[in-house]
C-alpha cells in the first residue's frame, strides 16, 4: 500500500515535470511571438507598399484637349463683338448643318466658346466614357443651364481619342442687380461627369514585355536599393536592379509561370520603408511652411522683433471767441507719435543637433508668425547652422 502511494506519487511528480517542462516553452514562444508581433507592428507603421511609392514605366494617362461650343446659356454667353472666334465657330457650325447665315448680324448671348479637357486613363478600352472639364474662353459670365455640343477631343499627336458632349455641371453662380451683384466660386468653369466617348485606344502591350522600370514617384537612392532588395528577397531571385535613385529595373526570369503582369501583381504588395532627405519647403507668397521629421538645427542663437511706429493724426478746429472784433477759425494739427523698438524681443538658443519638434517649439515660444518663420529658417541656412535643404515654392 505504502509502495503503490509512493509510486503515485513520483508519477504525480513526473506529470508535474512534463506539463511544466511543455508549458514553458509554450510561453517562452508565446512570449517570442508578442515580441515580434510588436516589432513588426512598429515597422510596418513606417512602411509603405510598393504600388504606393512606384509608377509603373509606360502606365501612365494621356491628355486631351479639345474646342467647342456651349449653348443654351440665358444670356450669360459670349458678346460676339467682343469675341470674334466665338461668332466664326457659330457660323461654321451652321454651315455644317446645312444653315448659312455667312454675312449676317448675329446678336445672341446664348452660346460660349470654351476649352474642353479630359485625361485618358491608361488602358481604357473603345466605347469607355471618361469625364470632361469645361472652361470659357471668351467674356462668357456664366455656364450655368448649358450643353456643350459634339467635341473632339485631340491628344499630342493630333489624333482624335475621344468625343464629348453633354450637359454642363457647374458648382458656382452669379446673380446681379441694377446696383449690386454676388458670384460664388467659378461659373465660367464647369465639368460633364462621363461626358466623353473613348474613340480610340492607346496601343500598349505590357503583357508581352520582358522588362519595365519602376519609377519612384520621390526619388531617392536608398528608397530605390530597399525596392530592389524587397523583391530580391520576395523572389529569392535577382529580378530587380535599383539604377539610379529614380528608377528600379524589373526583369521576367525565364522560369517564372506567368507574364509580367503577374509578377508586377506580386511585388506590388511588398512593404517598404521610403527614405527622404531632409528637406523645407516654403513658399513666400502664402506663407506655408512645412519641414521633414529629418531635419536637424545645429547650435544656433535666434532673437526676432522689429521697430514700430504708430502715428495717429487728430486735426482740431480753432475758433475766435464770441462778439470778438478780430479772429478766425483754423485747424490745428495734432500728431500723436509713439514707437517700440521691441523691448519685449527674446533670444532662444536652440542647441545642437535638435529635431523638428525642438525647432517648431523654440520658435513658438518667440510667438514667430509663418512668414517669420520664412525669414528665420533662410537666415539659419545662410549661418550654415539648418542641416537641410531649403525649397522656395
Amino acid at each position: 500500500m505504502f509502495g503503490l502511494k509512493q509510486k503515485s506519487r513520483e508519477e504525480g511528480r513526473q506529470s508535474c515535470r512534463i506539463r511544466a517542462s511543455i508549458a514553458k516553452p509554450l510561453s517562452f514562444a508565446l512570449m517570442i511571438g508578442i515580441l515580434l508581433f510588436g516589432l513588426n507592428s512598429t515597422a510596418l507603421a513606417k512602411t509603405s507598399r510598393i504600388k504606393d511609392i512606384v509608377d509603373i514605366e509606360g502606365v501612365r494617362e494621356n491628355q486631351l484637349v479639345g474646342y467647342g461650343l456651349v449653348v443654351g446659356l440665358n444670356g450669360t454667353g459670349d458678346g460676339l463683338n467682343n469675341s470674334p472666334f466665338t461668332e466664326q465657330s457659330l457660323i461654321a457650325m451652321l454651315e455644317r448643318l446645312g444653315v448659312n447665315i455667312r454675312g449676317q448680324n448675329l446678336n445672341t448671348g446664348n452660346v460660349a466658346a470654351v476649352m474642353v479637357t479630359s485625361t485618358l486613363p491608361p488602358f481604357t478600352n473603345q466605347g469607355a466614357r471618361i469625364d470632361v472639364n469645361v472652361s470659357a474662353l471668351g467674356d462668357a459670365s456664366s455656364l450655368q443651364g448649358g450643353t456643350l455640343l459634339v467635341t473632339p477631343l485631340l491628344a499630342a499627336d493630333g489624333e482624335v481619342y475621344a468625343v464629348a458632349q453633354g450637359e454642363v455641371h457647374i458648382a458656382g453662380f452669379t446673380a446681379e442687380g441694377e446696383a449690386a451683384s454676388v458670384t460664388q466660386n467659378v461659373p465660367t468653369a464647369g465639368r460633364i461627369p462621363s461626358g466623353a466617348i473613348v474613340e480610340r485606344e492607346i496601343d500598349f502591350e505590357l503583357a508581352e514585355l520582358q522588362s519595365v522600370r519602376l519609377s519612384l514617384r520621390n526619388p531617392d537612392f536608398t528608397t530605390s536599393r530597399r525596392i530592389a532588395h524587397a523583391i530580391n528577397g520576395f523572389t529569392s531571385a535577382r529580378l530587380a536592379r535599383a539604377e539610379n535613385s529614380a528608377s528600379v529595373m524589373l526583369s521576367l526570369p525565364p522560369t517564372f509561370d506567368g507574364t509580367i503582369v503577374d509578377l508586377i501583381t506580386d511585388i506590388e504588395q511588398l512593404p517598404i520603408q521610403p527614405d527622404q532627405p531632409a528637406k523645407v519647403v516654403i513658399s513666400e507668397r502664402s506663407g506655408v511652411v512645412v519641414m521633414g521629421a529629418d531635419v536637424r538645427v545645429s547650435s544656433v542663437a535666434i532673437a526676432q522683433g522689429s521697430l514700430t511706429l504708430k502715428i495717429n493724426e487728430t486735426p482740431q478746429v480753432s475758433q475766435a471767441n464770441p462778439f470778438a472784433d478780430q479772429g478766425e477759425t483754423v485747424i490745428v494739427p495734432r500728431t500723436d507719435l509713439s514707437a517700440n523698438a521691441g523691448e519685449d524681443v527674446k533670444l532662444a538658443v536652440l542647441e545642437s543637433g535638435v529635431t523638428l519638434q525642438d525647432l517648431v517649439t523654440g520658435l513658438n515660444k518667440l510667438g514667430v508668425k509663418p512668414r517669420d518663420i520664412i525669414t528665420i529658417l533662410q537666415a539659419i541656412k545662410a549661418a550654415g547652422a539648418l542641416q537641410a535643404e531649403i525649397e522656395v515654392m
